[in-house]
């Protein structure tokens, strides 16, 4: 059985490489077909005051990278997921409506970035913030392997520099070079390193390292991502710290009593800790660099403890009555609850849109009171 699915994770790999590679080398030349035929939001125009944003994740950020391969298995682009979108538009989002970042883009002020794939690379959108989040990522490459197709962080970062050389074409090495130190670049990463990669029992790393081997693990990698970033001009760096993955449906199903798996809740502590640790550690190293982290535990732990008082009747379950056991997304042969609202999560994975308001509505507090300290300043607005 091991040998079994090691061939079908190889055979995955060489897939999702060459998708990928294909789609990217795509869009490079603008021979791309689904980027000539997506629609997508009106990119940010020069008025606008907000800043710059870059976006890199997993599908708690993906607005639909994922929809351009064919073979990926991480795909919401179908009901009920966007039922509380506007035109109840299934956009590749995972969630019911929106997500954490595209209502902290209403609060910058400025339109969700859109899909880095839905984009060609001579227009005015390449001056405007960047999506490159996709669902299956996780900060390591064998990460979602078995998703087939998607972007690794890797791969992200790989097509933010492809923006960059795009913005030098259109308006020079030096404007684009502080265009992109200006800009704030928001990074959601290694849930899926734990809940599909080190928790589950197919998985290599979870067979071969002990906890405290794999957050080093983690760790090493995020470094030389968040390295190779700054080599290509990132200096704003927030970067979301693991929520309480022990309390989401899919896990809160394996329990005995029904309740948090504390042990995954630890292991998300550890690693936040590890990552505050590392951002200390750069900015103190790398020039110019103001890289936070984003205390999203805490945040989603307060709506799961207390769902009431944050106008929730449902924390422990899902609206969508999805099978854990099997994948744990709201299939169109499902049906949702009828009270969206009342729910913190949508499927088995991720939050609803009424939980990411409020999400990021904490979170903005937050950055405000960064924002006065005098990180993430004013001098993070447009310049192009």
């Amino acid at each position: 059985m091991a040998a079994a699915l090691a061939v079908v994770f190889a055979i995955a790999a060489v897939l999702a490489h060459s998708a990928v590679s294909a789609v990217v080398a795509a869009t490079d030349d603008e021979s791309s077909t689904a980027a000539r035929n997506f629609t997508i939001a009106s990119p940010p125009s020069p008025t606008t005051t907000g800043p710059v944003t870059y976006v890199f994740g997993d599908s708690m950020s993906d607005v639909g990278n994922n929809n351009y391969f064919p073979m990926s298995l991480a795909k919401s682009n179908y009901p009920w997921y966007g039922i509380d979108y506007p035109n109840r538009e299934a956009t590749g989002r995972f969630t019911n409506g929106k997500t954490i970042g595209d209502y902290m883009a209403e609060k910058f002020g400025v339109p969700p970035p859109p899909p880095f794939l839905s984009l060609r690379m001579t227009g005015k959108n390449v001056l405007g913030g960047v999506n490159f989040a996709s669902g299956g990522a996780g900060i390591l490459n064998e990460t979602g392997v078995y998703f087939v197709q998607y972007l690794s962080f890797d791969e992200q970062i790989s097509s933010f520099e492809i923006v960059k050389k795009a913005m030098i074409a259109k308006i020079g090495k030096e404007a684009a070079e502080a265009a992109v130190n200006a800009a704030l670049f928001q990074i959601g990463l290694g849930s899926n390193d734990y809940i599909n990669n080190f928790l589950q029992p197919f998985m290599a790393d979870g067979t071969t390292y002990r906890h405290d081997q794999f957050i080093r693990l983690l760790i090493t990698t995020l470094d030389r991502q968040l390295k190779r970033l700054y080599g290509l001009g990132a200096r704003k760096v927030a970067f979301n710290g693991l929520a309480p993955l022990g309390c989401i449906p899919s896990q809160r199903v394996r329990s005995t009593d029904g309740k948090c798996l504390s042990n995954v809740n630890d292991y998300a502590l550890q690693f936040n800790a590890a990552a505050k640790k590392l951002l200390d550690g750069l900015n103190a190293k790398l020039p110019g660099a103001q890289m936070g982290l984003a205390d999203c535990y805490s945040v989603v732990m307060e709506l799961i403890q207390h769902p009431e008082k944050n106008g929730f009747t449902t924390a422990h379950t899902s609206c969508c009555n999805v099978d854990t056991e099997v994948g744990g997304l709201c299939l169109p042969n499902t049906r949702p609850c009828s009270d969206r609202s009342a729910f913190v999560f949508w499927d088995a994975y991720h939050t609803s849109d009424a939980a990411n308001k409020v999400i990021a509505d904490r979170l903005w507090d937050r950055h405000d009171e960064r924002r006065a300290r005098g990180r993430f300043s004013s001098s993070a607005r447009r310049r192009v």
